[in-house]
Formats: C-alpha cells, sequence, structure tokens
C-alpha cells in the first residue's frame, strides 16, 4: 500500500503518529494509498523549518524570485499530463478536466512570474522642503494555505504561487483526499530553484487545521471549502491575530431570460451543471427559467443527458467521472431521493443505470424547485441541476439577491441592456453575461460576497499581493547640516 507522507525541509518525512487516512480511486472504490495525519510537534516542526527558511527567502532579490518562477512555470508545463493522471486517479474527474486544471493553475505561476513589476511601490519626490515619501510593499512571513479535494493543484496554486513569489514561506495542508499532487508539486519547486524550507507540507486533518490556526509563527492563512468551515477558520485565525481568507460555499444561479438562445443555454447548464461531477464551488446548481422558455429549456436540457459519457476519468470519452467518496455519492443521492417528496419532479434521474464499482452518481435534473427545498438551500456539490421558474428578470434577480450565497452567476440574453442591468443590480462577486462560470483569469482575483466569503481580500490576482504583503512608507530628508535646526513645531508638507 503506497503511504503517502509529509514534506518537511525539501524531503519527504513521514509521520509518528499512527494516524492515517485511506485514500481511493474514486472510479473503482478500491484504498490506493494510505496518507499520514500530522501530530501538532510535526506541524511545528513544518512551520519552524518555513521561520527559518524566510529570512534568506526575503532577502533574495526579485529577479531571483521571478527565475524560479518561470522555471516552475516551464516544469509545471512539461509535467502537464503527469499531474492531470494524479489527479484523475484520487480526485476522479476526467483527464481533458485535470487538464484544463492545470491550465487555469498555471495562468497563477505565469502571473506571479511578473512579481518585480507587481510589488513596485510610489515615489513621491520634494513632499515637503528636501522630504521624500515612499511606500513599498513587504512579505508577511509564514503564511499557510487549506485546501479542497476538488481542486487539490489548482487552488493550491492560487495561493502559494504569489505568496512565494512575495517573498514568503509557505506551509500547505492539503485536503487528505486526494493529497498526491502536491507532493508532486514539491519536487517541481524544488527543481525549479525554490530552497528548502519554503514550501512546506503537512497532510492532515482537523488536529493539523487547528495548529496552523493557533501557531503565532503564523502570519496568515487562505482557505477554501464550505462556508461552515470557512467561518470557522475565519473566526479563529483572526481571533489569533491572522490575516485571513476563507472562501466559502456557493448557490449558483445561471437567469435565463425569453429572449436567450435557447439551445445555447441549454448546452451551458449540461456544461456548468455536471463537469467535474458538479463537484465545483462554480458549478452552476440552479437554472432560473423565465415562464415562457421554461417547458422548452428542460426538455433541451434533458434531451442532451444522455449523451454525457460517464465513466472513469482514464478512460478516453468520458466526459464525467465519478464523486470523491463513497459518503458524498451516497448524501448527494438523497437529494435527488427526497426531492419528489418535497414537490420537484425528477425528470432525468441520476441513480439509474450506474457502474457496478465505483463512487458514481450519473446526472440528474429536477424541475419546478422553490426556495424552501432542501435540493435548493443546501450547496449539494454533486451532479444534480435544479430548474426553478421565474417570470422575468425581476423574479430572477430577487431570487438570486435573497440566496445567502453570493459566490457566481450567470445570465443568459441577447438584450444588452438587460444583461448590463443585471451586472449592476446582482449582489454576486463574480458574473457571467452569456458565460455560465466566470472564473477570473489570474489577473484579476477571485472571490465571492456574503457568505461565500469571510475576510475583504479575493484570492489570487492583485489582490492576493496586496493580501501576501503589507505596506509600509517611508518619509526621509538628507538635510544640508550646515541648515540643520532644532524646530518643536508639528510637522509641515507646506
Amino acid at each position: 500500500m503506497n503511504r503517502i507522507s509529509h514534506w518537511i525541509d525539501g524531503q519527504v518525512v513521514e509521520s509518528s503518529s499512527g494516524r492515517s487516512a485511506e485514500v481511493f480511486n474514486p472510479a473503482t472504490g478500491e484504498q490506493t494509498a494510505a496518507v499520514d495525519l500530522a501530530t501538532v510537534d510535526e506541524v511545528d516542526a513544518a512551520v519552524a523549518t518555513a521561520k527559518a527558511a524566510f529570512p534568506e527567502w526575503r532577502a533574495t532579490s526579485l529577479s531571483k524570485r521571478s527565475e524560479v518562477m518561470f522555471r516552475l512555470r516551464e516544469l509545471v508545463d512539461a509535467n502537464r499530463k503527469e499531474i492531470a493522471s494524479l489527479l484523475t486517479a484520487e480526485h476522479g474527474k476526467v483527464l481533458s478536466d485535470s487538464l484544463g486544471e492545470v491550465a487555469r493553475g498555471l495562468e497563477n505561476i505565469e502571473f506571479a512570474c511578473g512579481i518585480p513589476q507587481l510589488i513596485k511601490g510610489d515615489y513621491s519626490e520634494q513632499a515637503a522642503s528636501g522630504v521624500d515619501v515612499y511606500s513599498i510593499r513587504q512579505p508577511l512571513g509564514v503564511v499557510a494555505g487549506i485546501t479542497p479535494f476538488n481542486f487539490p493543484v489548482m487552488v493550491p496554486m492560487w495561493m502559494f504561487a504569489n505568496a512565494l513569489a512575495c517573498g514568503n514561506t509557505f506551509v500547505l495542508k492539503p485536503s487528505e483526499k486526494d493529497p498526491s499532487v502536491n507532493m508532486f508539486m514539491a519536487e517541481l519547486l524544488a527543481q525549479a530553484g525554490l530552497p528548502s524550507g519554503c514550501f512546506n507540507i503537512v497532510q492532515g486533518d482537523k488536529v493539523a487545521v487547528d495548529r496552523l490556526l493557533e501557531h503565532e509563527d503564523v502570519a496568515a492563512l487562505s482557505f477554501v471549502g464550505s462556508t461552515p468551515i470557512a467561518k470557522y477558520i475565519y473566526e479563529t485565525g483572526t481571533k489569533n491575530g491572522k490575516r485571513v481568507q476563507a472562501l466559502g460555499g456557493a448557490k449558483n444561479h445561471m437567469l435565463v431570460l425569453s429572449d436567450a438562445d435557447v439551445d445555447m443555454a441549454a448546452d451551458a447548464a449540461i456544461g456548468a451543471g455536471y463537469g467535474s461531477a458538479g463537484e465545483r464551488c462554480m458549478a452552476i446548481s440552479v437554472v432560473l427559467a423565465s415562464d415562457s422558455i421554461a417547458d422548452e429549456l428542460v426538455a433541451k436540457i434533458a434531451e442532451r443527458i444522455p449523451a454525457v459519457k460517464v465513466g472513469p476519468g482514464n478512460e478516453a470519452g468520458n466526459e464525467m467521472g465519478p464523486l470523491i467518496t463513497a459518503a458524498h455519492r451516497d448524501k448527494v443521492k438523497s437529494y435527488i431521493d427526497n426531492a419528489p417528496g418535497e414537490g420537484a419532479a425528477v425528470v432525468v434521474d441520476g441513480r439509474d443505470d450506474l457502474p457496478s464499482e465505483g463512487f458514481f452518481i450519473n446526472p440528474t435534473l429536477l424541475d419546478n424547485v422553490t426556495t424552501d427545498m432542501a435540493c435548493y438551500t443546501d450547496e449539494i456539490f454533486g451532479p444534480v441541476l435544479s430548474v426553478m421558474r421565474v417570470s422575468g428578470y425581476q423574479d430572477g434577480i430577487e431570487t438570486i439577491n435573497a440566496n445567502p450565497y453570493a459566490n457566481g452567476t450567470a445570465i443568459f440574453t441577447r438584450d444588452g441592456g438587460a444583461a448590463r442591468q443585471f451586472q449592476f443590480d446582482v449582489q454576486v462577486g463574480m458574473v457571467g453575461v452569456n458565460v455560465p462560470i466566470p472564473v477570473p483569469v489570474s489577473y484579476y482575483s477571485f472571490g465571492g460576497w456574503k457568505s461565500s466569503l469571510f475576510g475583504d481580500t479575493h484570492m489570487y490576482g492583485p489582490e492576493g499581493i496586496n493580501f501576501y504583503t503589507q505596506a509600509k512608507v517611508v518619509t526621509s530628508r538628507w538635510p544640508d547640516p550646515a541648515k540643520s535646526t532644532i524646530d518643536l513645531g508639528f510637522p509641515e508638507t507646506r
């Protein structure tokens, strides 16, 4: 049985905890590995290593840090297929989806390559007579990331690329469900020339999470996961004096107006609802269909579902793989089980014709969903697409804005005025216009509003640079010694 351990000070370190978690191939249901679960002392060792490495890395020139990022970019690009294969083996997503995840993660490394430009400050000459004022941004120290199972390589890249480029050192606590890919990333970082100790991995569970939240030498922490845990991470981390950005759950709506291209909307709903088996925080889980086109849209979505090829992610041609664990599959299935009793219609039943092994649920379509049903109120995080009928634009916008989640949303329409009004009115962090999954490119920043985000900064992009640095303003004067005098008055700029 393969054993997955920690990465501390540039090498694999096996745990002495005696505790481990099972890692499965979701397509077969077989256990493929056991991952160590860290002790408090092992977390402390990783943090101490990062702290010891920080002074040298902080003092490393911007051009050298950029060079490391460029080398990492080339290594990730050269190893795309191996990284994607590791993703598929432990997460279950199909290989094409894994390759897409690697590509989007790589964008963040490419963004970090520009750190000499991104971290520039400002300079004001002669702010007062003989006085210059300038601002600089400096790293925080040891920073940590706690990342989810659904994007086990992309989300860590959201964090560590900018954090390291800014001069911080990093401790990663990845999901214990699919941990192998980040061990490979640690090897690539070492090959890229990152000094030992600058990037560390502690495998673990709540023990590791809580220690990172409490540790006095961890200056900042980034998290992506469910809303209850995001709230806990934010409250606990900030209580312990840390800078925290914690991204939570979602219930993303796609509003389809009566003038929309219905075929285009149906295609988008299939891709956004069932891609990666719905295990995306940006997945569309609710289609708000205008009454006049709702029957047609439901029919078009339903007729497309049988064409979605479901099966093991490593088999060519499959478009949707299994869910991550048997327990999660059963939870998703329970929403389908309970939907008719709440008044929803199961138009396409994903419980039918399932493979005999693995953690599969087929694409499911529910109709006549209302806001009081569990399939609407809860983040299902599976291939279950709900259709809700709305009277039109105003009804749709009110439904979206009333939801406690506010991660992503989309509108499908041919009306430019309606689209512009939508982006003005909607209370959601990321908006798509005829784009169902509006994940920002790496030079913008990712994050929702309301219960989808805890903290005041979004992730990666410009806000990521700000999160991983702190501003310092320097006021300097180099006076003529012959003119030096004592002045007890309040300093003025004029």
